[in-house]
Parts: structure tokens; sequence; C-alpha cells
């Protein structure tokens, strides 16, 4: 595959990646590192919003204007260290699986929500649809990108989301909690089909969003099939409970792709973090504080972090300064490099100089 026009030396990253995801030492952590341009790589006429100065990213009324969004955005950065430029016209919100699945958006300034439709689990069901008006507009913005962004940039999975938190939104998160206790063996089954239907729609993305070695992206690349797996509502639930209906899913879906990282979201999913470091396939968790708390670099993880690590997990974070950076090498030295650390740089040259503090 020839350098990316808004990543000339692609290949070269994309070489480093495949040895940090297989174990090899690349001198320093994978770093997914980024900073504006002063003028852009192309000059890329806008398209008008679909509804006027209302830029939702996740609006399905416009492929053009999606898949002009993420041509600009690109063009505009500096990719470096082992940064890729990607993006997801396709999206159609975290958690499109369940609006595959039968889920009604409700589409907001910068996400979408979910109306529940299973309000009898003995006659409400849910299957693959080939028509489903939310999946059709994926596949034509991905089609759609992919004519446009040949040779530019890479294109992202959409935000499938498995498991409980894709039944939560097709249930009702209330009733859900409820079901666990009330109807186990239904949850069982539905988690089940989540699943195999999970795949259904994944291996059609992929085969229209790999490269030329088969790789893929969820934000990071990786040399083969990649899965963002998470559970939001895991926070709601006890360990017990996440061992019995969520582990088994992470379980196989992390056996049915080569690479995979999990999402692993706010205090309140703390308590799950031995049940995920059990998973012999998860290669890597990605840390977010949630709102309110303590960045990803504080020290405050830092037990945590080092707990990941000797396990034998990679695990992603961000930071923004030198000093956090160098904070981080200080603490973890040779183990940081099993990190993929996120930096939004404000010059390329602050960009370069925390690719360099982080060398060994």
């Amino acid at each position: 595959m020839p350098g990316l026009l808004y990543r000339p030396d692609w290949e070269q990253a994309r070489r480093r990646l495949t040895k940090w995801w297989n174990g090899g030492d690349i001198g320093r952590p994978a770093m997914a590192v980024t900073a504006p341009r002063q003028q852009p790589v192309e000059d890329i006429p806008p398209v008008a919003s679909p509804d006027g100065d209302r830029t939702c990213p996740y609006t399905t009324k416009s492929v053009e204007y999606r898949v002009n969004r993420v041509l600009r955005d690109c063009a505009s950065l500096h990719f470096l260290g082992e940064a890729v430029p990607y993006g997801a016209p396709g999206d159609v919100g975290p958690n499109s699986l369940a609006l595959y699945l039968g889920c009604e958006g409700e589409e907001r300034p910068d996400t979408t929500w979910f109306r529940p439709f299973i309000q009898d689990p003995d006659r409400d069901g849910f299957d693959y649809d080939p028509h489903n008006r939310y999946w059709t507009f994926t596949l034509e913005a991905t089609r759609r990108a992919n004519a446009l962004g040949r040779g530019r940039l890479l294109q992202q999975f959409p935000d499938f989301i498995e498991g409980l938190d894709t039944l939560a939104a097709m249930r009702g998160t209330l009733r859900l909690l409820t079901d666990l206790i009330e109807r186990p063996a239904w949850v069982h089954r539905c988690l089940r089909r989540i699943t195999d239907l999970y795949f259904r729609y994944y291996d059609i993305v992929y085969e229209l969003i790999r490269d030329d070695v088969g790789g893929s992206v969820f934000w990071l690349w990786a040399p083969g099939r990649l899965v963002k797996l998470q559970c939001d509502f895991s926070a709601m639930i006890s360990p017990a409970m996440f061992r019995e209906f969520m582990l088994p899913v992470l379980a196989e879906m992390t056996e049915r792709v080569g690479y995979s990282l999990y999402h692993w979201d706010g205090p309140g999913a703390l308590c799950h973090h031995d049940a995920l470091l059990s998973l012999p396939r998860l290669g890597m968790i990605q840390w977010q504080p949630g709102a309110g708390a303590e960045p990803a670099w504080h020290r405050r993880w830092w037990p945590m972090y080092h707990k990941t690590l000797e396990a034998g997990k990679k695990l992603m974070i961000w930071a923004d300064t030198s000093e956090q950076l160098l904070a981080l090498k200080r603490e973890f030295g040779e183990r940081s490099k099993q990190m993929y650390i996120t930096v939004s740089a404000a010059t390329i040259e602050q960009g370069q100089e925390a690719l360099r503090v982080m060398e060994f």
C-alpha cells in the first residue's frame, strides 16, 4: 500500500504498528500524535450542512456532507507517530447496531438517542434487515467514502457496540435491569443473537473498509480484524452479574477477531477490572475516566495501569503535555512501551517533541 495523501509515510507507520501489536519493540510507546496544519493538504470546498448551522456528526440526511467533512478535517492535520487519518461517515451513532436491529433514533446536536422497541419479550424480536434505513445509509456512506477517500485516508468501523449495551438500548435500561433477575434465560438468548448479528454486519463492513493487508481501524489501526468492545451498562451491575452475562460475550468476540480493545468507561466500572484481565484474547484496554474524574494521564490511575500492563494487556490513554508524558515514562519505564498514547498537539513542533520525550 503506498502512502496516503494525508499521511505520505503511512507505510512506515503501519509497519511499526504491526510490530507493536504483535509484541515487538518500536523504541517507545505507540503514539497517535496530531497537530493542525497551517494550510490544508488540498483545498476541498465545503458542502453546506443539511441542517444549516446544525452540524450534527450523526445526521443521516446527507452522505455528501459527511464525507466532505471527514476529508476536510483530515486534510487540515499533521499525522505523526502512529496516527492514521481516518473517518467514519457511515457511523449513524454510538450503538449503531441497535438502530440496525430496530431502534428508532432521536438525533441530537452531537449524538443519537434511542427509543426502545422490545416491549414484550415473548413477542418482540429482532433480526437482520437488509432494508433497514440506518443500515442502508451506513453502506451508502461507506461506499461513497471509499470512492472519494481512496488514497487519502482510511475508514473506521461504525460504532456498532454489542452485548448488554445494545440490549439495553433495545429494551430500555430499567427493564433490562429487572430482566437480569426475572428472566435471565431470555437475556442470555438475546445476547447470543446480538453477537451473531453483530458479526453479520461486521463482516460486510470489514470487506468494504479493510486495507490491502487486511488491516482495519477503530481509533487506531490494527493489522487484521479489530473490534472495539465495551459495556457501559456494567456500571449498574455487580461483578458476579458482569461475569455471568457479559464476560462470555466478550470472550467469544475476542476469539472471533485478531485484535481487540475494550473501552472501559468511568469509575463505576472499576470493579470489573479483574474480569477484563481474565480474558486471554483481549489485547488492549482503553481507559476513559468519565466526566468530572481526573484525566487519563493522572497518577490516580497508575496502580490500575501497573496491574493492566503486568497482566500482559496493552493500555490506551491520552496525555496533553510533554511533562505528563515524562511522568508516565518515569513511572512505567520499559512497560510504557505497551501503551498507545494519543496526543493532540498545538503545533507540529510540539507533536515532534512529544515523540522524542518518549523515546528510549
